[in-house]
């Protein structure tokens, strides 16, 4: 009989309680850049993890297994009952998480396959968000690559998708795919440049931007262009992102051959691609908060908890934890955790309980999938920050 898991029914998971865990010591930082996203499958399962933060004090991370046997999990979004939507990218599939539970843990359901989609490479499904009206509306959006375009679509689970807007650039890589409701109650995009470097800096090009639209897929009120949905401009391809307590936006990029960066998101902001990949002395770009070498990096998802920004790394194999301050400026060095524990990782988001999900992308083409690859992780941290116990 199913039940109900006792992370919802209690709010917070000790760590000095977690079964089948066990805690590391996180290696000191280290920075990474990222690669083109792969098409695949899942990773294996890790112990979790413990390392020096910048107090010199130590960051116990506990790391559950949550599910298993998924297929290149790309995204990860909540529903009010606190069971979560998981997208396959390969598969077309949508998948429910939770929230009931049994003895392999929380139980899994296609709840439909999204029959537009057409794979290839990075392309497939994407992201997926949940109406901040749900229990009124029934309604998600999916952010998916078809054979002519990237486009977004809403619709009710189950139902025929209705796009929203179409148009985005697609390629074998670079198709960006990130997805998300701002706390301005308007929903946020994340596209690549497909290849073409060009499409960056171009604005009348959806390609190598962060767009901001209605629900309607209308350029949003109060974008830089009345007429336009793109809020940002001069990334390569950037797939996660998110809003901290002081409703700052921050997103995370793959860079090239030399630095994967995390930036702050303002309105109208130039992020330099294909100008300038990392920091750099030119006042017209922004400059990334953080920037590692690809090796070390290559981060696709990024969770935003209270003052700490979690991102997954596909070729880094791990987290990055980035702790931030009250204005959002970072605070200390970045500490890495789950190095090289459950290969390639790839979606970050924060759960309602304060703790961190974070999918495994060992299918994706490019991993080394262990027998119960792709999986889906629940972080905990113990000192403070996500999923504080």
């Amino acid at each position: 009989m199913a039940r109900t898991p006792s992370y919802l029914r209690t709010g917070r998971l000790r760590a000095a309680a977690v079964a089948s865990c066990a805690v590391l010591v996180l290696a000191g930082c280290s920075f990474g850049e990222p690669e083109p996203d792969p098409a695949g499958q899942p990773p294996n399962l890790p112990t979790p993890s413990a390392s020096a933060d910048p107090g010199g004090g130590e960051t116990q991370v506990v790391a559950t297994v949550l599910a298993k046997g998924l297929r290149v999990p790309w995204a990860i979004a909540f529903l009010p009952d606190g069971g979560a939507l998981v997208t396959e990218r390969d598969s077309g599939r949508i998948l429910q998480v939770g929230p009931e539970s049994g003895p392999e843990g929380l139980t899994v359901s296609v709840v439909q396959t999204v029959a537009d989609v057409a794979p290839g490479g990075e392309g497939g499904l994407h992201g997926i968000a949940v109406s901040p009206d749900y229990q009124r509306d029934r309604t998600v959006f999916v952010y998916y690559t078809t054979e002519r375009d990237n486009r977004i679509a809403r619709m009710e689970l189950g139902g025929r998708p209705a796009p929203i807007l179409t148009g985005i650039p697609k390629a074998n890589i670079h198709n960006g795919g990130g997805l998300g409701f701002g706390p301005d109650g308007h929903l946020y995009a994340s596209t690549g440049d497909a290849g073409d470097r060009a499409l960056s800096q171009d604005r009348d090009s959806l390609g190598g931007k962060i767009l901001r639209i209605t629900r309607d897929g209308k350029p949003a009120p109060g974008n830089p262009r009345a007429d336009s949905p793109v809020w940002s401009l001069g990334h390569r391809n950037v797939q996660g992102f998110g809003w901290d307590a002081g409703k700052r936006m921050f997103a995370v990029e793959f860079g090239q051959n030399t630095w994967d960066e995390i930036n702050q998101i303002t309105r109208n902001g130039n992020y330099g691609w294909p100008t300038v990949e990392g920091r750099s002395d030119d006042d017209r770009y922004a400059d990334p908060i953080v920037q590692w070498p690809t090796g070390e990096a290559s981060c696709s998802g990024l969770a935003v908890t209270e003052q700490l920004l979690a991102t997954a790394c596909l070729r880094g194999e791990r987290v990055w934890l980035v702790e931030t301050t009250e204005a959002g400026t970072v605070l200390g060095q970045p500490r890495e955790v789950l190095t090289g524990r459950y290969g390639r990782l790839r979606a970050a988001v924060a759960a309602p309980d304060g703790s961190i999900w974070v999918s495994t992308s060992n299918h994706d083409g490019r991993g080394e999938p262990a027998p119960e690859d792709d999986r889906i992780l629940r972080l905990v941290l113990a000192d403070g920050g996500a999923g504080r116990s």
